[in-house]
């Protein structure tokens, strides 16, 4: 999979910014760092389902990405966070 935009609702981006404390441009660093995704579910839309991206931010920090995967490589951001303890074990291993 290969993502390459983004779509932010503001409500969204500023709840990631307070309660999670990442930026819009460090969740977006992860689909370009080589990240590891996994379908999360069946989208109400034909074709737009919801994933998981995890992955590493330039400065290291792991994160999880949940989005919709849209028409030609486009993400909506539903929700993002740091990685718990067993979420990284896990992407270590893969």
């Amino acid at each position: 999979m290969f993502i390459d935009d983004f779509i932010w609702l503001p409500a969204i981006a500023d709840k990631i910014q307070i309660k999670h404390n990442l930026t819009p441009e460090e969740v977006e660093e992860i689909f370009f760092n080589q990240p590891k995704f996994r379908k999360v579910e069946e989208g109400l839309r034909n074709g737009e389902d919801v994933f998981a991206a995890t992955g590493q931010t330039d400065t290291g920090k792991y994160l999880v990405v949940f989005f919709i995967r849209k028409a030609n490589n486009v993400a909506l951001i539903i929700s993002a966070r740091t990685m718990d303890k067993r979420e990284r074990r896990r992407y270590g291993k893969k």
